[in-house]
């Protein structure tokens, strides 16, 4: 997430109410995770195990709760709860805005897009031409969509990240101040939901098609004209590369990679990052043939006791 203007280290800390290590003129642009950040943007970290991959990534400013040896090219914001000040800024920066009607007057739609009854759109959406939006769909903040979409009865885009910290009192949720980015001749099935990015784009690229009830969890980007079939439940972060097919009720966890051209079949588990052009199936998912010859020698277990036992 960028800034509207590039701000300060001081100007943040002031923000923040916090002690900052660096020049207090040093550029500070935006904020993000960890798997997004640029030059210019604060990463936060909160415990020791990763304080050197935050120190060592593209970030130039580390929101950090000790301080340590900072790079030269680098500053750092101390604070004593870096997950309570990342959402500080995020309520900052992109605090939440009322819409109080079913089109935003700040929304733009395009030229011979259709939007059927009961649709919601909330502030700054942005919709390409030729468009179909069908009841009952919701559209968050920021949500950016493309030419030649369609998108299905009860589809929700740009609901909240699923991301919590736990404390002794609870759960604390970190705040979601990205949005969801739907490219050109995307087909969304009825009652799918995209979750916005935390501070990055949920990103579905050109051509993908997702049936009903699919789900997508936050800052995952699914590539070119991927085929994905109803009740596949997709966690965050995760990145899936061009063509793959997806079948029914494949559920994967977050943060890995799914080559392209992979194949998917129905009630597969993903618990990895697979390599494209192969086909998979089971749990944990493996190559299909292989999977099958396990399966296979399983059946056969019984009829080998039964063997052993008569001799």
């Amino acid at each position: 997430m960028k800034f509207p203007q590039v701000h300060t280290l001081r100007q943040i800390a002031a923000i923040l109410d916090c002690d900052y290590v660096g020049p207090e003129d040093f550029p500070v642009s935006g904020m993000n995770e960890i798997h997004v950040v640029e030059p210019g943007d604060i990463v936060f970290v909160d415990h020791p195990k990763y304080y050197d991959k935050a120190l060592n990534s593209a970030a130039t400013v580390v929101l950090i709760n000790k301080q340590v040896e900072c790079p030269e090219d680098k500053a750092l914001l101390i604070s004593d709860d870096p997950f309570r000040d990342f959402n500080k800024l995020t309520g900052h920066f992109r605090p939440f805005e009322r819409a109080g009607v079913s089109v935003s007057p700040t929304a733009a739609i395009g030229e011979n897009t259709i939007i059927q009854p009961n649709v919601f759109i909330g502030n700054h959406v942005i919709i390409g031409d030729n468009c179909v939006i069908h009841p009952n769909v919701t559209i968050y903040d920021n949500t950016v969509i493309g030419n030649n979409v369609t998108i299905h009865a009860g589809t929700v885009l740009g609901a909240d990240a699923f991301y919590y910290k736990k404390r002794p009192e609870g759960f604390d949720k970190l705040l979601s101040g990205g949005n969801v980015v739907i490219e050109d001749f995307v087909d969304l099935g009825a009652s799918c939901t995209i979750d916005k990015g935390v501070t990055g784009s949920t990103r579905i690229k050109e051509g993908a098609k997702l049936d009903n009830q699919v789900h997508v969890g936050h800052d995952t980007v699914i590539g070119k004209k991927c085929l994905i079939a109803s009740q596949t439940g997709i966690a965050g972060c995760v990145v899936i590369e061009d063509e793959v097919t997806i079948w029914g009720q494949v559920g994967m966890t977050s943060g890995i990679t799914i080559g392209a051209r992979a194949v998917i079949l129905a009630q597969s588990g993903i618990s990895k990052s697979l390599e494209g052009n192969t086909t998979y199936f089971g749990y944990p998912a493996e190559e299909a043939r292989k999977k099958y010859r396990e399966l296979a020698a399983i059946r056969k277990i019984p009829e080998i006791i039964e063997v052993l036992n008569n001799r």
